[in-house]
């Protein structure tokens, strides 16, 4: 069977743990499960912390965390993985290979450095300075795997602006998605007054003290949800506010309830947001959105 008589063949890299839950890594598993429904077969290559979270991944192991714009990246980079990654690629033998965050060290490296296929490469993070002191200081290794893209993407303004400060390279525009049935399907968590949901790391950038700090001034009877954790978690809860539910990290089934439960889904962050996928789901579940007026969120969002 030739290859024009078979269906494309898409192996999907992505740099971070499939075992934790983040932006890039959800759309690389919703991304997967769309070109599935269409008849592409798709294999997604990623580090894993334990067993892959869903069939059609093929895991490069383990990952440790680093500091990455703000937040903590779970990432693997060591020859173990490089090895595991190009065997994966030999052994699938896809016609396509689309990278999320291609310049972040891992697997993504392995795939361009270590093959000749057709690449796609799509940027998710955003700087708020407008200047990244990684593509700064690597930038002549790291301006050969940009040219080695046979397709640059960004998933907003923001994430293409500094792509092309840094490497002269423009990217195309393609907004990221969400499964919208999966949330407006769900079924509404219950509470026995109006909630107000938060889901994000509790770090500085999200600005959940911002919150808790608007929350405490609220003059009407609310609920107000926190999902996730963070190092700020304990600093946080040490405030003992009054009609704060703090429930930890949460699945995507729970999150999607609480979306539809909630009257209010707040997003508050400061700063490093490209886009707001958070955004997108809480309108697909039909929840108002209060979010901070950052470029990224503009991208999704607009006053009124």
């Amino acid at each position: 069977m030739t290859t024009r008589e078979r269906p494309l063949r898409v192996a999907i890299v992505c740099p971070y743990s499939l075992s934790v839950f983040g932006g890039v890594q959800g759309q690389v598993l919703g991304l997967a499960h769309a070109l599935r429904r269409r008849g592409f077969e798709t294999r997604v290559i990623a580090p894993c912390d334990g067993p892959p979270p869903e069939p059609g991944i093929t895991t490069v192991g383990p990952t440790r965390r680093f500091p990455s714009n703000g937040s903590i990246a779970p990432i693997t980079s060591n020859h173990l993985a490089a090895a595991r990654t190009l065997e994966a690629l030999r052994g699938f033998a896809p016609d396509v290979v689309h990278l999320h965050e291609p310049l972040t060290p891992g697997p993504t490296h392995a795939a361009l450095v270590g093959t000749d296929l057709p690449v796609v490469g799509t940027f998710h993070a955003s700087y708020g300075s407008g200047y990244n002191k990684w593509y700064a200081a690597l930038r002549r290794p790291l301006q050969r795997m940009v040219d080695r893209l046979t397709v640059c993407t960004a998933v907003s303004a923001e994430a293409s602006r500094d792509v092309q400060q840094a490497f002269g390279v423009e990217c195309r525009i393609l907004f990221n998605g969400v499964e919208v049935d999966r949330y407006a399907a769900a079924t509404p968590w219950p509470s026995d007054r109006p909630a107000i949901f938060f889901v994000g790391r509790h770090e500085p950038r999200k600005g959940l003290a911002v919150l808790l700090d608007a929350f405490a001034g609220l003059d009407r009877p609310a609920r107000l949800w926190v999902a996730s954790t963070g190092p700020q978690t304990d600093a946080l809860r040490a405030r003992h506010q009054p009609d704060v539910e703090w429930l930890g990290r949460v699945t995507e089934r729970e999150k999607a309830q609480r979306l539809r439960g909630a009257a209010i889904a707040c997003f508050p962050s400061i700063e490093g947001e490209s886009f707001g996928v958070v955004l997108l789901e809480a309108m697909a579940a039909g929840t108002a959105v209060v979010a901070s007026d950052l470029t990224g969120y503009r991208a999704v969002a607009r006053a009124g």
